[in-house]
């Protein structure tokens, strides 16, 4: 009942993209939870699985930019979600008859293309969706939907591989079928609202984005620098002697938190403002990344797994509604287009660095990196942007 509750509250478009959002991130989290095991068995070192994960998302992000800037231009959303999606679908299935490194980097690379094309244009549609008031619930039911797949995925890829070891080209076949179902949910679910074009847009029109958010792409630039891929997390996990079918379960209890956490925090990042949230995300990762690198120890790291769900809710939920306060209606696509380049580009070199510390110096220390890293963005934010209340 509350789940319809929730439904029938938010506009159509909202819940449709967050049913797309649910099955995409099903079938991705699939494959991502378990990626770093397979380049492992294919003979890939930790640095190169860090240079794979970087590139492919750098490179790939320039277009979230492109396609937020082009959405504004000609005032449109859905065809860019279903070109996204749909490349995503068609790309999954391929990872089932790969044998080297370099070809994962290649459809990585070919599916976050697709990430990059979409991105920008969902949050835009969403933005331009949101009921008067509702920007933080909004972006938080997008939140939980988006992590409700991100549980399912790892858990179903856990009891595959628990009942079938090692068969990774097989679940990667399997993955390919919510994958489907979410371009399926574009297609039928999402109507776009007509909008005028925005003809005079050009590169020159970044002029009027305004200062404070530039600042705060600072800030989160210098944060993401610290930030490397996920996969080193789960590749220190596996070196405390879990048995790897455990993996991707364990890095459900990341998603499993934030989709528990997402709605409530939207709700109060409307309420006390997106500056003290996203201040306190950033203090909880540098926590939190400070005890994966002093500790090797699954029981403890179960316990970071739900801090790193509430770091990822707490800033993940608040910049998104943070930047839509910003940025004019208009510029909306430009805007997100922008803040998502600025994350994906800045993978690459946080990417490179955490891994060649993981290989050339030991364990620990690119997750130190990463928790000052943190610590100086958190109070950037306290000192540039302060501690604001939403009124």
């Amino acid at each position: 009942m509350m789940i319809k509750k929730i439904f029938k509250s938010l506009p159509r478009n909202i819940w449709a993209t967050g049913i797309t959002s649910f099955f995409t991130d099903t079938s991705t989290k699939m494959v991502y939870s378990i990626m770093p095991l397979f380049l492992l068995s294919i003979g890939a070192s930790k640095t190169t699985i860090s240079l794979i994960e970087g590139i492919a998302e750098s490179t790939a992000s320039l277009l979230k930019a492109v396609s937020g800037y082009w959405s504004d231009k000609i005032g449109r959303n859905k065809p860019f979600m279903l070109l996204g999606y749909g490349v995503t679908a068609l790309v999954t299935p391929l990872y089932a008859f790969i044998w080297l490194p370099v070809q994962v980097l290649i459809v990585r690379f070919v599916e976050r293309v697709g990430k990059g094309i979409r991105t920008a244009p969902r949050d835009s549609l969403i933005s331009a969706s949101i009921p008067k008031g509702e920007t933080g619930r909004s972006f938080g039911f997008q939140k939980a939907m988006d992590n409700s797949g991100a549980i399912i995925g790892p858990l179903l890829a856990s009891l595959f591989l628990f009942f079938n070891p090692k068969d990774y080209s097989a679940l990667f076949l399997w993955a390919t079928i919510p994958a489907i179902l979410g371009v399926l949910a574009i297609l039928f679910g999402i109507k776009e609202k007509k909008k005028l074009a925005n003809k005079s847009a050009n590169y020159q029109s970044l002029r009027r984005l305004p200062k404070r958010y530039y600042l705060f792409l600072l800030i989160v630039f210098l944060f993401s620098l610290g930030n490397s891929s996920d996969a080193l997390l789960l590749i220190k996990t596996s070196e405390t002697g879990i048995n790897e079918a455990y993996i991707p379960f364990v890095y459900m209890i990341f998603n499993a938190t934030a989709v528990l956490l997402a709605v409530p925090i939207g709700k109060l990042s409307d309420k006390i403002g997106r500056e003290k949230l996203i201040t306190a995300g950033f203090f909880v990762y540098a926590v939190t990344y400070f005890l994966f690198g002093r500790y090797c120890n699954i029981s403890l790291y179960i316990g970071l797994f739900v801090l790193y769900g509430i770091y990822g809710t707490l800033t993940d939920v608040s910049q998104k509604s943070f930047i839509s306060d910003l940025v004019n209606k208009d510029m909306k696509g430009t805007g997100y287009g922008l803040y998502h380049a600025v994350l994906g580009l800045t993978l690459l070199p946080a990417s490179i660095i955490g891994g060649w510390l993981y290989d050339h110096v030991n364990s620990s220390v690119p997750f130190y990196f990463g928790a000052v890293m943190a610590f100086v963005a958190a109070t950037m934010m306290l000192f540039l942007f302060g501690i604001k209340s939403n009124e």
